[in-house]
């Protein structure tokens, strides 16, 4: 529906790739730049854990949080673009920790039946103090993953419902303004004559969304020395080691929850002329949780609202468990086949 908000950044990668436009894209994740996108597009995306993929010459916004990874139309494409680009790059020295824990191919993961005896824990509580659960809309959401639930359990899984991690509350407190200002800086200093060569530059240059320029302006001048980011850096670690309990007390291979807990937002007719905050990617954002620890997580299509908008489901691991996670989601697309083309874009003609 292209009255409806792409989920940002890599929004018209996902866009495209959906169209066809091209066979697959590749997403920046800080906060959810790929797996928001593929949801609301009915794709594919793959944020993979931190150490396994070089984001060398890429533009950072927070280097302990950004990674790049796949969106694609099916998990099979996933699984060959993170053949091509896993493993260890010495321009990226952080993806040394990759060695030895990339396998010769991910596509060997892909088996229909790999969700057989898989423990899959359910996360039903919002994870973003902006989901509205009373709300029509969040129970059109509701209704399509209660079915992607039963869906898992049908092929195989044994679904342990209603996993609470109280931790999760911290998330609202674990965002990271600390490291954007000077990353961006020495990013800028790398390049040939870059146009502008400070964050703050670019933040005043008039090119950025008002709104956007406005909030961000407060990462100017924040630094890894400020005692706030000892407090990010702890958050973090107390959810990860929250969340590694959970799985262990459960003895669960991964656990599921929405992308997103509401439908993609309309866009406004004056997003242009007027930008606010009821103009960003929608309300019932769960993509935080990954990023904040570390740990993979893919989002697969789990089917339409009764608004005809997709819905993605999303699982997530421990680190360097895309494999798991990739047969996962393979045995769960094959076995209910949600993924269709957008009726808006004409079907290509071949030569």
């Amino acid at each position: 529906d292209p009255t409806r908000n792409p989920s940002g950044s890599s929004g018209g990668s996902s866009a495209g790739a959906a169209a066809n436009f091209g066979l697959v894209a590749i997403g920046e994740d800080t906060a959810g730049s790929i797996r928001g996108p593929a949801a609301v597009a009915n794709l594919v995306g793959l944020r993979p854990t931190l150490e396994l993929v070089s984001t060398h010459g890429m533009m950072p916004a927070n280097p302990t949080h950004d990674t790049m990874g796949p969106i694609t139309r099916t998990v099979t494409d996933a699984a060959r673009v993170l053949d091509a680009i896993a493993g260890y790059d010495a321009a990226d020295p952080i993806t040394a920790r990759a060695w030895g824990r990339v396998p010769e191919t991910y596509t060997a993961f892909l088996q229909a039946d790999a969700l057989a005896g898989a423990r899959i824990g359910v996360l039903r509580s919002p994870q973003d103090s902006n989901t509205d659960p009373s709300s029509a809309d969040y129970r059109k959401v509701r209704s399509v993953m209660d079915r992607a639930i039963a869906e898992l359990d049908a092929a195989g899984a044994t679904v342990v419902d209603s996993i609470d991690i109280a931790e999760l509350a911290l998330l609202g407190e674990i965002g990271n303004r600390f490291e954007t200002e000077a990353a961006t800086d020495v990013y800028l200093a790398e390049l040939r004559d870059p146009p502008y060569t400070t964050f703050a530059d670019i933040l005043l240059s008039g090119r950025v969304n008002p709104w956007r320029a406005r909030g961000m302006m407060d990462y100017v001048g924040q630094t890894t020395d400020d005692p706030g980011y000892l407090v990010v850096t702890k958050n973090r670690a107390a959810v990860r080691a929250a969340v590694l309990a959970v799985m262990a007390e459960h003895d669960l291979d991964a656990l599921a929850y929405a992308t997103f807990d509401h439908q993609p937002q309309p866009i406004a007719p004056d997003v242009e002329t007027n930008p606010g905050p009821d103009d960003r990617y929608g309300w019932g954002d769960n993509r935080q949780l990954s990023p904040a620890i570390g740990f993979p997580a893919l989002t697969v299509p789990a089917g339409f609202t009764s608004d005809a908008l997709p819905v993605g489901l999303e699982l997530l691991s421990r680190p360097f468990t895309e494999g798991l996670l990739l047969g996962l989601g393979f045995a769960y697309e094959q076995a209910t086949g949600h993924r269709r083309p957008p009726s808006t874009t004409p079907r290509l003609g071949g030569r």
